[in-house]
């Protein structure tokens, strides 16, 4: 659908928001916190921003973004050349960064950029009434984006700022903060590859059952990619028993659109989820990070954008 930008802001170094609102004035879609829209930001270039206002809102959306000089294209753009008045093209909210409904008590860990989601989830807990804390991590103060707005908040006693460059005794200590998996407690954390890997391992450590804790990566860790098993394999088609080999630097998605079977893509890294298509046999070599490791390990289901496989053959339930 299509969405006009009715405000943008400088949030902190390099952080932008957005506000979309229908051309007319028009309601838009309902939305849960922790969802995100797709953004055509340019003729082809399609990125995923998490909505970041309260989840009541009817009349506009608000994402935000860190623009770097690495960027494959989105951040930029939208950045340096997406000014108030533009128009985009953008999908309806999907959510695969969901609060638990049955939650007693919910920790939500942010760093940088990864308040986004969370400053959501934040203003629905506050808005309900759960009990629920945050703590938010970032290398600097000119780097804490919505800082101003959190701490005029509702819920700003219930927020702690840490920065990297500010006193020890104010650092993110992560064991500390993790050390009672509490029957009913969730952990949900959101930021760079590093935050996010450290708080999965000392969760696992201090024993939270994986079902209570939730994590959503922007960016799947490169380094942590294994090219063991970057060697040609084939692909059958369940319905149809068509056959397809992958080259070894080709996709599994490149290969069946370019034969006319589409999968829905989006985010081409295995961080979105839109991709998922079900494993009716072989073992996927996973490389995203949408599944968690438990879901992995059932090897059922894949993310054909960047995954590919550890046997000679996959059978995919299309």
């Amino acid at each position: 659908m299509s969405v006009v930008v009715t405000q943008k802001r400088r949030e902190a170094t390099d952080i932008y928001s957005f506000h979309l609102a229908k051309p007319e004035g028009d309601v838009l879609p309902s939305f849960a916190a922790g969802a995100h829209i797709d953004v055509e930001v340019a003729p082809g270039l399609v990125r995923q921003y998490s909505l970041c206002n309260s989840s009541d809102a009817t009349d506009h959306y608000e994402i935000a973004l860190l623009r770097e000089n690495a960027s494959r294209g989105g951040s930029q753009t939208m950045a340096d050349t997406i000014n108030v008045g533009a128009t985009l093209r953008i999908s309806e909210p999907r959510n695969h960064f969901q609060l638990a409904r049955d939650a007693k008590r919910s920790v939500l860990i942010a760093g940088g950029i990864g308040v986004t989601p969370l400053l959501s989830m934040a203003k629905w807990l506050c808005s309900t009434g759960e009990d629920f804390v945050m703590h938010y991590a970032a290398r600097s103060r000119d780097r804490l984006a919505f800082h101003d707005e959190i701490t005029g908040s509702a819920f700003a006693h219930r927020v702690f700022f840490h920065l990297d460059d500010g006193p020890v005794n104010q650092r993110l200590d992560i064991s500390t903060l993790l050390a009672d998996p509490a029957a009913g407690n969730h952990l949900y954390v959101c930021g760079p590859a590093g935050l996010i890997e450290a708080v999965l391992s000392a969760a696992r450590a201090n024993g939270w059952p994986e079902g209570q804790v939730h994590r959503e990566f922007f960016s799947v860790p490169t380094e942590d990619v294994s090219t063991a098993y970057d060697v040609p394999f084939e692909v059958r088609i369940a319905r149809s028993g068509q056959v397809f080999t992958i080259p070894e630097h080709r996709t599994i998605a490149e290969i069946l659109e370019e034969a006319g079977i589409e999968i829905p893509v989006s985010c081409e890294q295995g961080v979105c989820g839109t991709c998922l298509t079900r494993v009716l046999e072989g073992i996927p070599d996973h490389r995203d990070v949408f599944l968690t490791a438990e879901e992995h390990a059932r090897n059922n289901q894949i993310t054909p954008c960047c995954s590919r496989a550890k046997t000679a053959l996959l059978v995919l339930d299309i």
